[in-house]
């Protein structure tokens, strides 16, 4: 049976339906805007996945050029790998719905988005956030929603709903708000330097529509649903934990906080095996690892919350060494090297002629690109040792974000008619690659002799909260401090007065994407954040 909820979302109205399509998915939903249509399955594996440690969610979202009247470019004439909006709108929809589901999941789970029909007016990105969040209620699988995502356009008097392309290219804020009505889950955000007090009325204006496309996914729960599947998730009993730390206190030593990176992780490894060691005859290696991973995460933040220390012994609003050279490469036309601590990263600017500018085989409207970023992340930058390939969903995003908080700044091609591409190179990480990157940009595109309107600096913030609704911010965090803490907050801006381009939050928050402007182009696309 068909069932199928509507409502009228700013100009257009916006169908969800279900029961026509791909009916042996667990939920398989189309969603309509305009002329643009997107079908979007859930798929869950019957059995959780042994011997992980995280939820193996995927999220594909794939474009058919049949949708935009289109023939795919090449010599094969299919679809083939997808294409850079394609990733980073399949990580648009993955920060949103991810912190959505149960802790300790681990079924496997996969989302696929097709866009069906694309009428390049309306964007299928919020759509497809609105159609898993739908197939995710309809079908078996445990999730905590709905959820709902619209994009928030500012003319610099009022606000728009859902805006189109053209009118986004016009608009001085281009925003996806994602939320469930009252608590905000994701937000991107792109803009040009509007005040904060402006960003989050819109904010509250996109939470409005979202409140509505949520009541509207309810309705058509009501209609059809599925009793959710019964799962427990993998936990070590609280009374075997409590045993497990008493037995480990003389071993569970306060983390060594004036080691660097490798010393320090050498040094926790060489516990943890010890302590499995010690005490394998009694409990589960599993068991042990998991308790002295919390009682290291539990350590550290307690150390940050009540002494004001952090792991590499700085103070909450300490910012790690820096250092900046320019010229480090003698035959590139441009090359910066930033470092931030043991995060160091080499930018690199080459400068072309305009027949060198990338072409776009995509079913969005635009067809060229002038300023490209692309971002690299070699094993070696984290000693680690693993077979090198071609750039996966982490770098495209990455260098997504550090070219989008760049291109503010990039001279039209009046200005400056060369095309423009900037590699930077992660040599060292430990925390926040993607904002040296954007450093590292700056530097390498200023000794390329490009004429960029400012420079461009980038800091990520971090968020520390305690059970008693206590708190400590930190500046420029580091790797331990990402995977431990409750928000990494990127913070690139071209001015000191001008908006952050991009924020990331891992704490059910914002986490996310940047500005996606093109040269001689309005913004199009921007700052992002998500939650654990």
């Amino acid at each position: 049976m068909i069932h199928r909820v509507q409502r009228t979302v700013g100009s257009k109205t916006l169908i969800i339906e279900t029961g026509r399509l791909a009916g042996q998915a667990q939920g398989a939903v189309t969603v309509q805007y305009g002329d643009t249509v997107v079908l979007v399955t859930a798929c869950v594996s019957p059995q959780a996945r042994s011997g992980v440690d995280f939820f193996p969610l995927t999220v594909d979202y794939e474009e058919r050029q049949y949708a935009a009247g289109k023939i795919p470019g090449g010599f094969i004439k299919r679809e083939g790998r997808p294409t850079t909006e394609a990733i980073l709108d399949a990580r648009l929809t993955d920060r949103t719905i991810r912190p959505l589901f149960p802790k300790g999941f681990r079924n496997d789970v996969q989302v696929i988005v097709t866009v069906l029909s694309a009428d390049q007016e309306n964007n299928p990105d919020v759509m497809a956030i609105v159609g898993a969040s739908a197939a995710l209620c309809i079908s078996e699988i445990p999730f905590d929603g709905p959820v709902s995502a619209v994009r928030v356009g500012w003319n610099g008097t009022e606000f728009s709903v859902n805006p189109t392309f053209g009118e986004v290219n016009d608009s001085l804020m281009d925003l996806v708000v994602a939320g469930n009505g009252t608590n905000t889950i994701m937000v991107e955000a792109g803009s040009s330097e509007v005040d904060e007090v402006i960003m989050l009325e819109a904010i509250d204006f996109g939470q409005q529509w979202n409140a509505t496309l949520v009541e509207m996914q309810r309705e058509l729960l009501q209609m059809t649903s599925k009793p959710k599947m019964d799962y427990k998730a993998k936990a070590v009993e609280p009374a075997l934990k409590e045993t497990i730390r008493e037995r480990i206190q003389g071993s569970m030593v306060d983390v060594a906080l004036e080691l660097a990176k490798a010393e320090r992780e050498e040094d926790l490894n060489g516990r943890r095996d010890e302590l499995v060691e010690r005490f394998s005859d009694e409990f589960s290696a599993e068991d042990l690892v998991a308790v002295f991973a919390d009682e290291l995460k539990r350590g550290m933040r307690d150390k940050i919350l009540n002494n004001q220390q952090r792991p590499d012994g700085r103070k909450p609003n300490e910012i790690r060494k820096i250092s900046s050279e320019v010229g480090v490469l003698p035959r590139t036309h441009g090359s910066g090297l930033f470092t931030r601590g043991q995060t160091q990263v080499l930018s690199i600017v080459t400068l072309g002629s305009k027949s060198a500018e990338q072409h776009l085989d995509s079913i969005a409207p635009e067809e060229n690109k002038r300023y490209m970023h692309h971002y690299n992340f070699p094993p070696f930058s984290v000693g680690e040792v693993r077979r090198m390939g071609t750039p996966g969903r982490r770098e495209i995003g990455h260098g997504a974000l550090a070219e989008r908080a760049v291109f503010s700044v990039i001279p039209s091609e009046e200005e400056f008619p060369y095309t423009i591409r900037v590699v930077s190179e992660v040599l060292a990480s430990n925390g926040s690659t993607s904002m040296a990157s954007v450093c590292g940009s700056t530097l390498s595109l200023m000794d390329a002799g490009v004429p960029i309107h400012a420079p461009v600096a980038g800091v990520a913030m971090g968020l520390i909260m305690g059970d008693n609704g206590e708190f400590e911010v930190l500046t420029d965090i580091a790797g331990m401090e990402d995977a431990m803490g409750d928000m990494d907050f990127k913070s690139p801006a071209p001015t000191r007065a001008s908006l952050p381009f991009r924020w990331t939050s891992r704490s059910r928050a914002l986490r996310g994407r940047c500005w996606r402007r093109r040269c001689g182009r309005r913004a199009r696309r921007g700052s992002s954040f998500s939650a654990k």
